[in-house]
C-alpha cells in the first residue's frame, strides 16, 4: 500500500462521524473499512461504442484499476462524452463536436470536485475529449494524468495504406472518374481496420502527442498503437502512478508552466501536426491560469524545424512514428531548443528527450535533413483575418504558398461541397465558407469534406479555401482557417463577394482580399447575414464563446486562482 500521508483530499468526504451517511452510500458501491484509509481516485472514461477510437477504452481502465489497486489506492469511474467527429463531419451535428470540450471539462470538474477525490486519471482519446481533459488538469489543479487511448492502425487496399481520410478523399475521386464503384467500396471497407484514433496525424493524435511533450501522460503513451501490449502496460503503469501522485499531492500547475506550452508547440511544429492545436492549447493554457498567443505558434514555428511528416502531409503514419522512438526520439532532436519543464513523473522534459532513441531517420529527420526550414503551422493575418488566421504549411505544396485568385463566395458548407461536386470550382479559385466561426455556425465545424473532395478531384494544388471554421488535422493543401474577426461578428470575410481577388503569400504571413476598407465598411452595411436560429446548449454557446483567435473560450468562468 502507498504511504500514507498526513492527510488526504478525501478525508473530508470519508473520515468523522457526520460523515457516515457518505460512507453508508461508499459502502454501497463495495468500498470496504479499509478503503476509507486509501487514497481515492477518479478515472474518466470516456468509452463509448459509437467512436472507434473509445471502444477499448473499458480495456484500458481495467489496467488503471489494477495499478491504483495494487499501489494501494481504491477508484471510482466515471463516464465522459465523445463525439466523432469523422461520423458527424457535414452534418448539422458536427457543431456540438468543439462545444463538446467545454462539457467534457465541466464533467470532470463536477465529478472530481463534488466527490473529493485524491488524483484523478483522465481515459481519454480523439479531437475534443483530449483536450477537454487537460482543461480540467489546469482548471481543478488536483493531481492528475493523462492515459491517450492509442492509434488505429492503417488499413490497406491494392498495396496502398488507407486512413479514414482516404475514404473522404474517394468521394471526389468517384466523381472525377478516377477510381472505380468496386475500388470506392474496398477503400471504404478497408480504411478504418479497428480501435483507435484515426492513423494519421490528425487532431487526436496531434494532441496525445502534445499531452506527452507538456508532460502529462507517460512517455511513450501518445504513439503506442490502441490494443497493443504495450498501450495495457502503459496504462497500469498510470493507475500506480496516479496514488503516488495522491500521496504527495503533486498538482499539474507545480510543473506545467508558459515554458511547457512553447515546447509543445515547437514539439507541433517538428512534426507538422493539426491547426486546431492552436484553439486547444490557447484554452488549455487560459486554464492553467497563463495567456497563450495565437501568434507565439507562429513565432516558433519559424524557429523550428519540420522534421516528421506523417499523414495528411507526409507518407508515413503513427505506428511508424511508434516504431521510429515517437515522442521521446522527436523531442532528442529538439533537445537544444527544449526548456526544461517538469513531468508528472517527476522527471524533466530533457531527461525524457536524453532517454529518447531515434530509431528510423527516415520517419524522424536529423534537423539538418528537415522536410522543411520552418514548421508545420504558419498564422496570417492581414485585412481578411486582423485577428488572424490558421494553415497547416506543411501540407501545402510549394507552388501554391504565394496564390492570387477571384473568390467563390459560400455561407455553407453544403452548398460549397454541391459546388465543386457539380464542376463548379475550377483550378485558381479562391473557395470562401463562412458563417462558420465559434458563433456564426455555431460551433465551428470542420471542412474535411470540401478540402478532401477537392484533393480527390485533383484540385488540391490549384485551388485555396479560406474560411472562419475549422479544420480537420487531416486537411492538406492551401486551407486557411479560423479566419478572425469570424463572418457573424461582422468581420472582413462577410464582405466578400464573388470574383474579389484574394492574396495569400504564406512566406510573408499574409492574406488579403483586394478591396479599400471604405467598400468593406459600406458592403458590411449592406450585409444580410443567412438565418441561424438554435435553441439548447449551442444557444448558450454562441452568447458565451470566444474568438477562435483566443481558443474559441466559453466565459465567464476559467482558470481558478492557485490554492
Amino acid at each position: 500500500m502507498a504511504n500514507k500521508t498526513e492527510s488526504l483530499r478525501s478525508d473530508s468526504v470519508k473520515k468523522g462521524m457526520s460523515r457516515a451517511p457518505a460512507r453508508g452510500l461508499m459502502r454501497a458501491t463495495g468500498m470496504k473499512d479499509e478503503d476509507f484509509e486509501k487514497p481515492l481516485v477518479a478515472i474518466a472514461n470516456s468509452y463509448n461504442t459509437i467512436v472507434p477510437g473509445h471502444i477499448h477504452l473499458n480495456e484500458l481502465v481495467a489496467e488503471v484499476k489494477k495499478g491504483v489497486e495494487e499501489a494501494g489506492g481504491v477508484c471510482f469511474e466515471f463516464g465522459v462524452l465523445g463525439i466523432c467527429d469523422g461520423i458527424a463531419m457535414g452534418l448539422e451535428g458536427m457543431r456540438y463536436s468543439l462545444p463538446s470540450r467545454e462539457i467534457v471539462a465541466d464533467t470532470v470538474e463536477s465529478m472530481v470536485e463534488a466527490h473529493v477525490a485524491d488524483s484523478w486519471v483522465g481515459v481519454t482519446n480523439c479531437d475534443k475529449i483530449t483536450p477537454g481533459m487537460l482543461m480540467a488538469c489546469g482548471r481543478l489543479n488536483v493531481p492528475s494524468v493523462i492515459l491517450t487511448g492509442g492509434p488505429m492502425l492503417p488499413g490497406e487496399y491494392k498495396d496502398r495504406r488507407l486512413d479514414v481520410i482516404s475514404i473522404f478523399e474517394a468521394v471526389g475521386e468517384l466523381t472525377a472518374g478516377r477510381i472505380s464503384d468496386e475500388d470506392f467500396l474496398e477503400i471504404e471497407r478497408r480504411a478504418c481496420p479497428g480501435a483507435g484514433s484515426c492513423s494519421g496525424l490528425f487532431t487526436a493524435n496531434t494532441m496525445a502527442c502534445l499531452t506527452e511533450a507538456l508532460g502529462l501522460s507517460l512517455p511513450g503513451c501518445a504513439t503506442q498503437h490502441a490494443v497493443s501490449k504495450e498501450k495495457r502496460e502503459t496504462a497500469r503503469r498510470t493507475g500506480v502512478l496516479a496514488v503516488e501522485l495522491a500521496t504527495k499531492n503533486r498538482r499539474p500547475r507545480d510543473f506545467v508552466t508558459r515554458e511547457s506550452f512553447e515546447n509543445a508547440i515547437r514539439v507541433e511544429n517538428a512534426i507538422g501536426g493539426s491547426t486546431n492545436t492552436t484553439l486547444h492549447l490557447i484554452a488549455i493554457a487560459k486554464e492553467f491560469g497563463m495567456e497563450l498567443e495565437l501568434s507565439a505558434f507562429d513565432k516558433l514555428s519559424r524557429e523550428t524545424k519540420h522534421i516528421v511528416a506523417l499523414k495528411p502531409g507526409g507518407k508515413h503514419f503513427m505506428d511508424d512514428l511508434d516504431r521510429a522512438g515517437g515522442i521521446p526520439a522527436v523531442m532528442s532532436r529538439l533537445s537544444g531548443a527544449l526548456m526544461d519543464t517538469g513531468t508528472v513523473t517527476g522527471a524533466s522534459i530533457l531527461s525524457v528527450a536524453k532517454g529518447g532513441k531515434v530509431e528510423d531517420a527516415d520517419v524522424i529527420r536529423s534537423l539538418d535533413n528537415a522536410y522543411h526550414e520552418e514548421g508545420g503551422i504558419a498564422v496570417l493575418f492581414g485585412n481578411l483575418a486582423e485577428e488572424g488566421s490558421v494553415i497547416k504549411q506543411s501540407a501545402v505544396t510549394d507552388s501554391m504558398r504565394m496564390f492570387e485568385g477571384p473568390a467563390k463566395v459560400f455561407d455553407s458548407e453544403k452548398a460549397a461541397t454541391e459546388a465543386m461536386l457539380k464542376g463548379k470550382i475550377v483550378p485558381g479559385d479562391a473557395v470562401v465558407i463562412r458563417y462558420q466561426g465559434p458563433k456564426g455556425a455555431p460551433g465551428m465545424p470542420e471542412m474535411l469534406g470540401p478540402t478532401s473532395i477537392l484533393a480527390g478531384l485533383g484540385l488540391g494544388e490549384s485551388v485555396a479555401l479560406v474560411t472562419d471554421g475549422r479544420f480537420s488535422g487531416g486537411t492538406k493543401g492551401l486551407s486557411i482557417g479560423h479566419v478572425s474577426p469570424e463572418a457573424f461578428v461582422g468581420g472582413t470575410i462577410a464582405a466578400v463577394r464573388n470574383k474579389d481577388i484574394i492574396r495569400i503569400n504564406l512566406d510573408s504571413r499574409e492574406i488579403e482580399v483586394l478591396i479599400s476598407q471604405k467598400e468593406v465598411r459600406s458592403r458590411l452595411k449592406e450585409r444580410k447575414a443567412p438565418k441561424g436560429d438554435v435553441s439548447g446548449y449551442l444557444a448558450r454557446y454562441r452568447d458565451g464563446v470566444s474568438s477562435a483567435s483566443t481558443g474559441a473560450v466559453m466565459s465567464p468562468g476559467g482558470a481558478k486562482p492557485p490554492s
